[in-house]
């Protein structure tokens, strides 16, 4: 067993009278006593271990969590700029107040705006999925899904207003070919 990495029991023992001890009698009381702190002490370490490996997890969950947190709040910032652009602006039925943003795109372009902010929404899912892809806490894969039903549901909002924008468009071009 010495070239298994142990050491030698001549080694054991030189080591043991080096300490000084000295050889006794064992009472019941002693065995109990020093089984009580080998317990404590084996319990203690364990909960140590415990800790350190549940420690790291925790970091990677709040760092993961934070980065999720940020594409989320993206999402909501390209859902707020394109909130403004209602394709029922470009009718000439649409009147607008003193507090409405000035309509600037025409239709051509506001559909392209509109598509563009679709597939920010989609890329913004798909970034969250790659992000943790490594690593499978439920608690951050529920907060991926959660992002990516959020930028859906979004890109649906979005897709009806480009919907909108079509039939709009239709209908304008059936009016101008029959007056």
């Amino acid at each position: 067993m010495a070239g298994a990495g142990f050491p030698p029991p001549a080694a054991i023992c030189l080591a043991v009278a080096a300490t000084g001890l000295r050889w006794r009698r064992v009472e019941l009381i002693d065995v109990i006593q020093t089984t009580e702190a080998g317990l404590s002490e084996a319990v203690l370490i364990g909960a140590g271990l415990v800790f350190l490996v549940g420690w790291e997890r925790r970091l990677k969950r709040s760092r993961g969590l934070r980065a999720l947190h940020e594409l989320r709040s993206v999402a909501h910032v390209i859902d707020m700029h394109q909130l403004t652009k209602d394709p029922e602006r470009l009718l000439d039925r649409y009147s607008s107040t003193t507090a409405s943003p000035r309509e600037t795109m025409t239709a051509f372009e506001l559909n392209r705006y509109l598509d563009y902010c679709s597939e920010l929404l989609s890329l913004t899912g798909k970034v969250a999925a790659i992000y943790v892809q490594r690593f499978d806490d439920p608690v951050v894969l529920e907060a991926v899904g959660e992002i990516e039903d959020l930028t859906t549901g979004l890109c649906q909002k979005i897709w009806q207003k480009v919907n909108l924008l079509q039939r709009f468009d239709d209908v304008r071009h059936a009016s101008a070919r029959e007056g």
